[in-house]
């Protein structure tokens, strides 16, 4: 625990939060919002104090994928979701949380999380591209450039 860490704090920091804990195993928990738009928004924690997803390691790191996908399953049957959405900011709370939002077909959620006025395009593939129109693409060089140095740092690990 950490001193300070809302989400290290346990039921005091899920009531401060609006949330309850419903599901704890030695290294995870989840808790439920209980004010959210949507039914089953749910956070997933390590009990572990760990900042954010970069410092992720150790026995959280080799479950991390099996316990959020187990919950994800369980939150999309409970709430008859058709796809569980997985955000992870950090910005706000510096204690890893993931948030899994249940999406159903007409509900609060959308696939978008850029900021400004959204503008949908048709491409020739049938896929439908989402883009902001304040904040455009960067140039394709820039990401081209940071895909190489991604690529070159995980093939040396």
């Amino acid at each position: 625990m950490t001193q300070g860490c809302i989400i290290c704090s346990g039921i005091r920091g899920d009531e401060a939060l609006s949330r309850t804990e419903v599901w704890r195993n030695d290294l995870w928990r989840l808790t439920l919002s209980l004010d959210a738009e949507v039914l089953g928004f749910a956070y997933l924690e390590p009990i572990r104090h760990i900042a954010n997803i970069a410092e992720l390691d150790g026995p959280e790191a080799a479950s991390f994928g099996a316990t959020i996908a187990k919950v994800s399953r369980v939150l999309k049957a409970a709430t008859a979701a058709e796809i569980v959405y997985v955000y992870i900011f950090g910005d706000d709370v510096a204690h890893l949380h993931a948030h899994l939002a249940p999406h159903r077909r007409g509900d609060a959620l959308n696939s978008q999380m850029i900021r400004g006025e959204i503008v949908s395009e048709k491409q020739p593939n049938g896929f439908e591209r989402f883009f902001s129109r304040e904040f455009p693409a960067l140039p394709e060089a820039e990401q081209r450039r940071i895909a190489e140095i991604v690529r070159r740092d995980l093939a040396g690990q």
